[in-house]
């Protein structure tokens, strides 16, 4: 009876079912112990399978949790901070808000993306992406994260020069300058993308030693290889009449590479035309290399860039797709792009008077960009101060920067760049150049140079050399960093010129960095210290910039300040915040 008491026990604790206990109570009564607990464990392990196979059924995950609801969400007004009001949904004690609202409120990035069929919302807190290291930043390797610069594709760009063969900027002036920051970046870009990248892929068209029965020459016009004293080579003379049907030309067909590289000098009223014909859309370019000082003109499907007035020989390398592009955006079409497998270069037409050799197409020509960058930085660098003149009036938070100032970000720009022409082509120009640019380093920004000082203690190299004075982070940096590269350069004893700097820039970076922590990102100066002003927060971009470059410097300085700051930076991305009180 006592079993059968322990039974009915348990019928009321968990409720079973009736009919199942009466079973139960019938077969305690006629059988004995040992044949009752036999028929239990019979019974429990029947409901075990039985409640295993509803845990199976309501842990199911639905392939579409959405299609399971019964009815619509409802709408609900969300009061932000009772100033204004957002439409969002409801669902019971849940609130939807819309991500639109989320991500301009809180800085917040999402997308959705599919994978096999199945569709996810990524969320991130930044946009940008840090890049660690793999090795020990090296002065003749590539120069920070720049392989993956494309500078010339900017809208802050307005075209590579034709005579220079370096960008153009537009940054603070529509009419165009010439901006030795950006130039001296689009030479380290290039030089590190040279360091990065498989060899290009290169067709040469003509070298002036073969025959010219590819070329297409009119009646009244003239084509012959001859001897060229200068170059000391072969070259293709060419010269037409006024006459409209006179030209000469030559039937390509690339489809695949479009960087044109060629030996050029033409007379006045001469010109290189370059046609590009865009295979989808049937449509035809024509990029004109012209005798002219002008810039870029665009008309209709007519592209011209101007390669110098002077008759003399000058190489010529041009990115076609980027000159398409350009062009473009003169025509109020900025925002259409030219992917490069839809166009093939068709022909090349001269015309005028001139001579032309060594016609190559190729995927890319690096380090001819990079040279150009060079060679502009060694011929317009001022021989008394050293440094690269900026053109235009810049204005930043309350204070002006009248034209002609310096940047110690376009001096520290220019010693990576001119250290790097040296050690790849040993012309002692390059550097005597690099420690010319060492000058205005040392001169107070109020005297006309580009040295702070904080605390009247702390050394500062400023990117805007204001007063007072704004103490910009990334660009101080790669101030540091041009001071590096020249210091390993030259090889020289522990303290010279460019290692003092180097190490007084390293002590102030040490000391001011926890200035630009905000718990939550950095800032990209600190005026708001210095001017009284509201702080000026690095964007996203900038902030990974501060980052990319704290994990290269702790590569060269073991103090844990910069790899720590380096760290918890990279965790404000990820959306971690400092501890409040």
């Amino acid at each position: 009876m006592k079993s059968v008491q322990f039974v009915r026990l348990e019928r009321r604790r968990y409720g079973w079912n009736v009919a199942v206990y009466k079973a139960l109570d019938m077969m305690v009564g006629r059988i004995n112990l040992r044949a009752a607990l036999g028929a239990l464990c019979v019974l429990v392990i029947l409901l075990m399978l039985f409640w295993s196979r509803c845990g199976e059924l309501s842990h199911r995950p639905s392939t579409n949790p959405l299609s399971e609801r019964t009815t619509a969400l409802d709408v609900i007004e969300c009061s932000i901070n009772t100033e204004y009001s957002v439409a969002c949904k409801r669902d019971r004690d849940e609130v939807y808000i819309p991500f639109s609202f989320i991500h301009k409120y809180f800085e917040v990035y999402g997308k959705i993306t599919a994978t096999d069929g199945v569709e996810k919302f990524e969320w991130s807190h930044s946009y940008s992406k840090i890049y660690h290291p793999k090795k020990k930043y090296d002065p003749r390797g590539t120069f920070t994260t720049f392989e993956n610069y494309n500078v010339e594709v900017r809208d802050r760009v307005k075209c590579i020069s034709g005579v220079e063969g370096v960008p153009v900027s537009v940054q603070w002036e529509p009419r165009g300058f010439f901006y030795a920051t950006q130039i001296a970046q689009f030479g380290l870009a290039h030089y590190s993308k040279n360091v990065t990248e498989p060899e290009p892929r290169r067709r040469v068209l003509d070298d002036g030693e073969k025959y010219i029965e590819d070329w297409i020459v009119s009646k009244d016009a003239y084509m012959a290889r001859d001897f060229d004293a200068e170059l000391h080579t072969n070259v293709m003379r060419f010269s037409t009449s006024d006459h409209p049907t006179s030209q000469i030309w030559l039937k390509v067909n690339v489809s695949q590479d479009f960087v044109l590289s060629l030996d050029l000098v033409m007379k006045k009223n001469s010109s290189l035309t370059v046609v590009l014909q865009n295979k989808e859309k049937k449509e035809t370019f024509y990029l004109h290399y012209v005798t002219s000082p002008h810039l870029i003109k665009a008309k209709g499907e007519h592209i011209y860039y101007g390669v110098g007035a002077e008759p003399q020989w000058r190489r010529v390398t041009r990115d076609l797709i980027v000159d398409v592009q350009k062009g473009w955006a003169l025509l109020d079409r900025p925002k259409r792009k030219a992917p490069r497998n839809k166009f093939k270069i068709a022909s090349i037409i001269l015309s005028g008077v001139g001579a032309i050799d060594n016609i190559t197409v190729s995927s890319s020509e690096h380090m001819s960009h990079f040279f150009a960058a060079a060679r502009w930085l060694t011929r317009h660098q001022s021989v008394t101060s050293g440094g690269w003149p900026i053109p235009v009036r810049r204005r930043i938070a309350s204070l002006e920067l009248k034209p002609g100032w310096y940047s110690a970000m376009s001096q520290g720009h220019a010693i990576s760049v001119l250290s790097r022409a040296y050690s790849r082509s040993g012309d002692a120009e390059y550097v005597r150049a690099a420690r010319r640019a060492l000058q205005l380093l040392d001169v107070p920004s109020r005297m006309g140079g580009v040295k702070a000082l904080w605390m009247n203690e702390y050394v500062w190299y400023e990117e805007y050399p204001t007063t007072p004075s704004l103490f910009v982070l990334n660009g101080f940096i790669y101030t540091l960093l041009g001071l590096y590269d020249l210091h390993i350069l030259e090889g020289k004893p522990s303290r010279s010129q460019a290692k003092k700097m180097f190490d007084d820039g390293m002590t102030s970076l040490k000391t001011l960095l926890p200035l630009f922590d905000t718990g939550s990102g950095s800032f990209y100066d600190l005026r708001h210290v210095t001017l009284g002003v509201s702080p000026n927060i690095a964007r996203w971009d900038y902030h990974a910039t501060h980052v990319n470059q704290l994990y290269l410097l702790a590569g060269l300085d073991d103090d844990p300040i910069l790899i720590n700051t380096a760290k918890r930076w990279e965790g404000y991305m990820q959306g971690k915040r400092a501890a409040h009180n």
